[in-house]
């Protein structure tokens, strides 16, 4: 009897024993997933940040009114600013890439000593202008070893934390496409800290969650409502598994992180999902992407249709991008012809089967409207050619409402134009006929040949 007790006492513990580990197990692999999904936006974000420093560097050798560039270098600043966090978010703590962190915190010092002060008096000089004309082709060195490793990643499915957990096993450097890529840029820019920029200053404010909170509408969701939102908002019709957490520890609004099984390709998505409204803030997909089958406008439709079946509607597509087997999609509200960039929405497609593994609302959900104010021009868009750049040449024209460096809504007639072999968004302001925004454009993105 007593034996019979202890194999009883001893199975029950072996069971518990069992069910401790597996559930130790479970967690664990929540946290890696949740650990790698934030290495993967980092480094994706960073690509994005590297893109747009090049505009902004474009952008202001391309402008025409001096009382714009400064805003113009602000965004520099800002932009340099997000770059270095998103670097400090990999992990690539025992890589050597003092030079590139250096460079990007001396740009961003540059361009708002810069912006602060009166260029109308002060003018950019010859000197300044031959500074940031190369800047803007090494912007667009780095950025293109950047985008180099990040077709690497995608097309061979790398993991960041298996190239972290290369790092510590080996006491020699690791070949290693994104590693190389990093070294590389880290080169490209040696010489450039020892450029004399000026005294440094503070870095930008982050994201203003508050006034996300105070815009986010609808009852609260539970975990298991938002577990049913996130597989309908991507279109998982089938019981998949998906791990559900809170978040928002440190944000003014509340919301919940989930990972969810891809039952097609053997990964996961991970989605953010707000409590309140269960409005998606985003969602990604990582995984390798098999040969391109369909075109850029293809995936482009794909991406109309994601949004249309999810009851966003009123959207246009503004720009689209292709970076090797991906294509980028960027989406404005249209409310009456204009384009309103504020509402604004991006999404990713595999060019391989056309599903969107990639999508950015935040700034939609902060600043969507339905219905805005719209006033009458006070000038011709004839009036308003007067005022862009002589070398540019206009190639399409529409009304849009963009936000101005002081955070206000205006109402421009938008150019696109081209100067040399580069593509501009110039914007018009149509009450006094003042260039309140000029962007360039990216040209069409290289396909690596990794093989």
């Amino acid at each position: 009897m007593i034996r019979s007790i202890i194999i009883g006492v001893l199975a029950l513990g072996l069971i518990a024993t069992s069910y401790w580990g597996y559930t130790e197990h479970e967690q664990n692999a929540l946290l890696a997933n949740n650990v790698e999904a934030g290495y993967q936006r980092a480094y994706h974000t960073l690509v994005y940040h590297v893109d747009q420093l090049e505009d902004d560097l474009g952008a202001v050798l391309a402008m025409n009114t001096k009382r714009h560039i400064s805003p113009k270098l602000t965004d520099i600043w800002r932009v340099t600013s997000h770059a270095q966090s998103e670097i400090g978010q990999l992990p690539l703590g025992m890589m050597e890439l003092h030079e590139a962190e250096k460079f990007l915190h001396d740009l961003g010092d540059f361009s708002y000593k810069t912006a602060v002060r009166d260029l109308e008096t002060d003018p950019l000089t010859d000197e300044e202008y031959d500074t940031l004309e190369h800047l803007y082709h090494m912007s667009t060195d780095v950025r293109n070893e950047l985008r180099k490793a990040q077709a690497s990643l995608l097309r061979n499915n790398m993991l960041w934390m298996d190239i972290e957990q290369e790092f510590q096993a080996l006491d020699e450097p690791i070949d290693n496409t994104v590693i190389n890529g990093f070294e590389t840029v880290n080169e490209k820019v040696t010489g450039y800290s020892e450029t004399e920029w000026g005294a440094g200053f503070s870095q930008m404010d982050a994201f203003n969650d508050e006034d996300l909170a105070e815009r986010l509408n609808g009852e609260k969701i539970t975990e298991e409502e938002a577990r049913q939102k996130a597989l309908d908002f991507i279109g998982i019709d089938e019981n998949v598994e998906v791990h559900v957490a809170e978040t928002g520890d440190g944000l003014a609004y509340k919301a919940y992180s989930l990972t969810i099984d891809d039952p097609n390709h053997e990964t996961n998505y991970f989605m953010d999902i707000t409590e309140s409204g269960g409005h998606v803030l985003w969602f990604l997909q990582y995984r390798e992407i098999a040969e391109r089958n369909i075109s850029l406008n293809e995936a482009a439709e794909n991406a109309k249709e994601f949004l249309e079946r999810n009851g966003i509607e009123g959207m246009q597509l503004v720009e689209s991008k292709q970076y090797d087997s991906i294509g980028a999609f960027e989406f404005a509200y249209l409310q009456d012809n204009v384009r309103v960039y504020a509402d604004h929405i991006v999404i990713e497609v595999a060019l391989d089967d056309g599903d969107v593994i990639a999508y950015e609302a935040e700034d939609y959900l902060l600043n969507h409207k339905d219905d805005r104010d719209l006033e009458e021009p006070n000038i011709t868009k004839e009036e308003a050619r007067d005022h862009l750049n002589g070398k540019l040449e206009v190639m399409e024209d529409h009304l849009a409402i963009i936000v101005n460096d002081l955070g206000e809504e205006v109402l421009c007639y938008e150019f696109y134009g081209v100067i040399d072999n580069d593509t501009y968004r110039i914007f018009i302001n149509v009450e006094d006929g003042q260039e309140e925004l000029v962007e360039k454009l990216d040209n069409a993105e290289p396909v690596y040949n990794l093989s």
